[in-house]
């Protein structure tokens, strides 16, 4: 008997699914249009053929998430995986594989996997190479356990930090948003999707300005701003990576929900955008449709209206779209609109080539998890997510001249708080401690548990990789010849669950004291930071402030260290300590990294993905204001206040000193490319890094445009003395803006450019005259800026 056409892999993708999808019922096609829990297709004993044979009867689209809901090994998790794929190609009509979808915002959201920094400590590298380094090692672990779609990255542009998903964000400049992303997804897809894994950039759209930081909550926003800032970084990756697959916001933009809008979901990400991927909703997403946001009376006109809108796949499993059926008999949807999203669906998974290999070789997963190359890489990145805020020549600490070292704190020894939201085992304290479950539950308006129950041999405890902390680190560094003497402090939250009396003791008998303070991230009411932890205050939580300004007190030489995912007010902080870090929730090679960073084995790596507000009154406060955005007319201070942040978007110091020298700067035209140069020198007595940033602005303009922008950067190590010549090529397009008649375009007129090292350090600067006429274009033919270091 011949096999069909649509396991044929010499056939095309389209014949394919054309022949797949004429032999499909109904039911079949809803089924490719949903997930099942993976809780939901086991029993105590692993995979259960007749809880899969109840639920899954006519096959499933996607199976959502195996390592992000048990306490699984990777070759446990491999296992399941392939029982449950053999049971749907040998047990379902068409035998049509699953795709199994992940977490990955700072690594594999899985048992065992490498714990990257947060998504906003990988952005603070400013370094795209790298962090596509670690998208392929999060890419080779899925891949090894056979998850080949993953939800992230996280390409929101983070503008209000009270909301407490900034974290899980590449900061506020859609340009450094834009080129980690596309970083993030070539590592994990490659140009291959047949050995990538399915990335999903979100949150469509906007959900980074939510109203007044409010997680889910409404966002207002012009058109102009939709698309020059929060659809920017999606666009990128889709022109230049290939981004396969995107998921909605949950918050309405002007009133329309991201989920059932058709503006948002086809005519700006499809037709706008060029996107010609898979869409998939955040979890429940649909579901808000009739309970949160009321556009739909009943299920089955949710998901009429949700599909209607473009939004292929409901997540984290069916419960709406099964009633797609009763949409078509009341006339609310045609069959052919769920034809044309299982088409996406399907021609996805052929480009997967999970036809051909649906099962991957589980006794040999382990392989890949947490080599030692891998744990460097996690070094690296972590130094990288460490910004050197304020620095009175402090650091580096010489360990020769040292005797005893005070590591105090909450953070010092605790490797739960060096972890994000979305790192395993912290996303998944909502399941096994159940803390807030119920509360969200009632709130969110359903029936029935928002995250599947698992327990037995899947239970999702506290398993860490090994996490070295500050206290370790510290140790390992320094060794024996130096006393290290650790006291807690405080609690990161409780403001009576303190002694910070001891820990003064311990700092004054020191020679250096080490604060290492935050905030705790998390899904769980416990945390003060982290999806739906938003809060009105940005100071350090419980009684944090008070230890930080009691150990300085002592006269001993303090160093504060905030590893923390929240952008917080830290003016009190710099004016009690003699230097302050900003570690961006840096996994679990924290402690290695900051002790490299404080002896000066290594150069802090980080600069602002942020910037960081005097105060929570100047919210929203961000590097690329519209113009006039930046002050309080006519005096330009608020009667209180300075407008100014304390630090702004870009800073980071290092152990080196740099001065920047105007290299000649070359006109374009609105269609051809302009060039801006500068030399860097190294002057001083050490090797260091810099970071080179390049900002922008349109002088005269039809519509009024940010005061600066960024517009490129490039990290440079240079030597002692060494100098380095660097020329920023901008493509025309790269200036474009929607004008008065929305049009996307691009205008003559005088452009000036400013290079430096950070966007208020900025001592090079150039005017130059575009010349030509207005040149409209696309979104798709936005080229990126282009770096050349000689």
């Amino acid at each position: 008997m011949t096999d069909p056409l649509y396991r044929d892999a010499a056939a095309s993708t389209a014949d394919r699914v054309a022949d797949l999808l004429g032999r499909m019922t109904l039911d079949e096609k809803i089924a490719q249009l949903g997930a099942a829990w993976i809780t939901g297709l086991v029993d105590d004993g692993g995979f259960s053929a007749d809880r899969a044979a109840t639920s899954i009867e006519h096959g499933i689209g996607q199976v959502t998430r195996i390592g992000a809901s048990t306490g699984l090994l990777p070759d446990q998790s491999a296992t399941l995986m392939n029982d449950i794929q053999r049971w749907v190609l040998d047990q379902t009509r068409l035998g049509v594989p699953v795709v199994v979808h992940e977490e990955s915002t700072g690594g594999f959201l899985a048992r065992g996997a490498t714990v990257f920094p947060q998504g906003l400590g990988l952005a603070a590298g400013f370094d795209p190479e790298l962090i596509e380094r670690c998208a392929g090692v999060i890419r080779e672990q899925m891949l090894a356990v056979g998850a080949r779609h993953t939800l992230a990255p996280v390409l929101d542009v983070a503008r209000d930090p009270r909301w407490g998903r900034v974290e899980e964000t590449y900061g506020e400049s859609p340009e450094l948003c834009a080129r980690i992303g596309v970083g993030y997804v070539r590592g994990l897809q490659t140009d291959d999707l047949r050995d990538g894994v399915v990335c999903t950039g979100k949150h469509f759209l906007g959900y980074g300005l939510s109203q007044g930081g409010r997680n889910q909550a409404p966002v207002h926003l012009g058109p102009r701003e939709v698309r020059e800032v929060y659809a920017e970084p999606f666009a990128a990756a889709i022109r230049e990576a290939g981004l396969a697959s995107i998921m909605n916001s949950y918050s309405s933009i002007d009133g329309l929900p991201a989920a059932g809008s058709r503006e948002v979901l086809t005519e700006l990400l499809r037709d706008e955008l060029g996107f010609d991927g898979v869409v998939v909703a955040d979890y429940f997403a649909v579901m808000q449709l009739q309970l949160n946001h009321r556009t739909a009376a009943d299920k089955a006109e949710a998901a009429a209206q949700a599909l209607s809108a473009g939004l292929d796949v409901e997540l984290p499993s069916l419960d709406y779209y099964p009633h797609l059926s009763d949409a078509i008999g009341r006339g609310l949807l045609d069959e052919a609109v769920i034809d044309t999203a299982c088409e996406r669906v399907l021609a996805q998974k052929i480009q997967l080539g999970l036809f051909e290999r649906p099962f991957v070789e589980a006794d040999r997963a382990i392989d890949v998890y947490e080599t030692p190359a891998q744990r460097e890489l996690a070094r690296e990145a972590a130094v990288n997510s460490i910004c050197l805020l304020h620095n009175e020549g402090y650091l580096p600490l010489d360990p020769a001249s040292l005797s005893r070292v005070a590591v105090i704190g909450p953070h010092a020894d605790d490797p739960r708080l060096l972890q994000g939201d979305y790192h395993y085992p912290t996303h998944l304290e909502i399941i096994y401690l159940r803390e807030g479950l119920d509360a969200a539950t009632e709130a969110a308006g359903t029936g029935t548990d928002m995250l599947p129950e698992s327990g037995g041999s899947f239970a999702p405890g506290p398993y860490y990789t090994d996490h070295v902390t500050p206290l370790a680190g510290l140790q390992a560094a320094l060794g024996d010849a130096v006393d290290i003497v650790h006291a807690r402090g405080c609690s990161d939250t409780d403001p009576d669950d303190h002694d910070i009396d001891a820990a003064v003791d311990v700092a004054a008998a020191a020679d250096v004291a080490i604060v290492c303070v935050g905030a705790r991230s998390g899904l769980v009411p416990s945390a003060t930071v982290g999806e739906a932890r938003d809060a009105v205050s940005l100071d350090l939580p419980g009684r944090q402030l008070d230890l930080v300004e009691a150990v300085a007190a002592t006269g001993t030489a303090t160093v504060v260290v905030v590893i923390s995912g929240r952008v917080h007010t830290l003016s009190e902080v710099v004016d009690a300590a003699d230097a302050a870090l900003w570690a961006i929730l840096p996994g679990e090679e924290a402690g290695n990294a900051l002790a490299q960073v404080l002896i000066g084995a290594r150069d802090p790596g980080g600069r602002l993905p942020v910037t960081l507000p005097r105060h929570v009154g100047q919210l929203p406060l961000h590097h690329d204001m519209r113009a006039r955005g930046d002050r309080s007319e006519f005096y330009g201070d608020y009667v209180d206040s300075p407008t100014s942040p304390l630090f702004a978007f870009g800073h980071g110091l290092g152990y080196s000193t740099f001065t920047i020298e105007a290299g000649p700067a070359t006109a374009g035209t609105t269609t051809s490319p302009t060039e801006v140069s500068a030399t860097i020198t190294n002057t001083g007595d050490r090797a260091g890094t810099a970071v080179v940033q390049l900002y922008g602005r349109d002088d005269v303009a039809s519509v009024a445009r940010p005061d600066r922008e960024l517009l490129g950067f490039t990290r440079i190590d240079l030597g002692a003395g060494e100098a380095r010549a660097v020329t920023f090529t901008v493509d025309p397009t790269r200036l474009a803006f929607h004008g008065p008649d929305m049009a996307l375009a691009t205008e003559p007129g005088t452009h000036t450019f400013w290079i430096g090292l950070s966007s208020v350090d900025t001592p090079v600067e150039s005017s130059v005259e575009l010349t030509g006429e207005r040149a409209i274009i696309t979104r798709p033919q936005i080229v990126a800026t282009a770096v050349t270091v000689a």
